[in-house]
């Protein structure tokens, strides 16, 4: 039998209520069914959710079923569906979102004519009946582009915040050369090391237009709706990040942006933990300062001069705690990755990034992956601020 054109890693944990449109919309990617191969990975579902797979499994040529006994979490259920892997092309799909229909054979011929590493696509949010595009954010359409180039600006929205493992698809050769696996172990956050790595050791890749991969959001039990220990992962999430950028060629260029990631994602969480419980909040709020303290103070202050004024205010305590307990280290200590979150990073933040930090409001909302922001003007008043984004 000849290798399908595709495999389909599809993990989920307690997604009864959804994956059945899941798995129906994979049965009308191609006309013959053969081209899908099918890995789905229960894990540790309570529900019904590993019976619909099964279900679901024998509508295809080829399928594959894992179950974990226990949750192990999205990365490492990636990482399992990813040892299961046949043919030239591959993808990931959650357990509660779908697709319209023939969205993988256009990707699949486009990857084929592209000859490319891998492919990104727009995608449309769903969330109570609402639907709304969101653009990749690249430029250049169905161009084939070195995925570096599309990092930078710091100051703007690039392709490293739009981390979204399921909007596109990969070539066979990106998992061949170890850069489509997944930290194991992270519950939360582990697409954003997964996405730079990609960007920095790929060789090509591109934008293109397909039928759309649909999101759905406001899952009451989704992780990005969850408040408890699992989003602590977060910081070891972002420090990974830090690790690949601090040991490449280019880290003095693109820190930066990973600086201002690293502040925008923390500004977002510390929000957010104000609705944890304080066991759960003092150690996100020990593990965002332990952050912080390994960015460099010159790209911080930038950064956080480039900030809307709630995230200033937000970040305001946790950078001066930061700064407190920061030690310098030597230059060749500086640039080795490390292997924990919470190393030092060569600089902690400066008094004079600190002092940038001054009188702003406390209301934070929106997308915190939004990077465009520019210096506010000195005479304009807190209440016409937005909140920004």
């Amino acid at each position: 039998m000849a290798a399908p054109l595709v495999t389909v890693i599809l993990p989920a944990k307690d997604a009864a209520e959804y994956i059945g449109t899941t798995l129906e919309t994979l049965t009308r990617q191609f006309d013959d069914p053969s081209a899908l191969k099918l890995v789905a990975i229960d894990d540790g579902s309570t529900d019904a959710t590993g019976d619909l797979m099964r279900q679901y499994a024998a509508r295809f040529d080829r399928a594959e079923i894992v179950v974990n006994p226990h949750p192990r979490g999205l990365a490492t259920a990636r990482n399992q569906g990813l040892a299961h892997v046949e043919g030239d092309a591959f993808c990931f799909l959650d357990g509660d979102d779908w697709m319209q229909p023939r969205r993988l054979d256009v990707l699949v011929r486009a990857l084929r004519e592209l000859r490319c590493d891998f492919l990104r696509t727009d995608h449309v949010t769903v969330k109570r009946g609402e639907r709304r595009l969101v653009r990749a954010p690249f430029t250049h359409r169905g161009a084939v582009s070195d995925p570096r180039t599309a990092i930078l600006p710091a100051d703007d929205r690039t392709m490293v915040d739009y981390p979204y493992a399921w909007a596109g698809l990969l070539h066979r050769r990106v998992l061949d050369d170890g850069l489509a696996g997944f930290s194991d172990g992270l519950f939360t956050a582990e697409d954003r090391p997964w996405i730079w790595r990609l960007h920095l050791q790929a060789s090509s890749f591109a934008v293109v237009d397909a039928p759309h991969l649909l999101y759905r959001r406001g899952v009451t039990d989704s992780l990005s709706k969850t408040l408890d220990g699992r989003q602590l992962d977060f910081g070891r999430a972002l420090g990974e990040v830090l690790d690949l950028v601090s040991g490449d060629r280019d880290a003095s260029r693109l820190m930066p942006k990973a600086v201002s990631t690293v502040l925008a994602l923390s500004a977002h969480h510390l929000v957010r933990a104000r609705r944890m419980q304080p066991a759960v909040r003092r150690e996100l709020r020990s593990g965002i300062r332990d952050l912080l303290t390994r960015l460099p103070a010159d790209a911080t202050a930038v950064a956080i001069a480039q900030l809307d004024g709630p995230r200033r205010r937000v970040l305001a305590r946790t950078l001066r705690e930061a700064a407190r307990s920061g030690a310098p280290v030597d230059g060749a200590t500086a640039h080795a990755p490390s292997t924990v979150a919470s190393s030092p990073s060569p600089e902690a933040p400066s008094p004079a990034a600190l002092s940038q930090l001054r009188s702003h409001s406390l209301r934070v909302s929106g997308n915190p992956d939004a990077q465009r922001v520019r210096p506010e003007p000195p005479k304009r008043s807190l209440r016409s601020q937005g909140a920004g984004r």
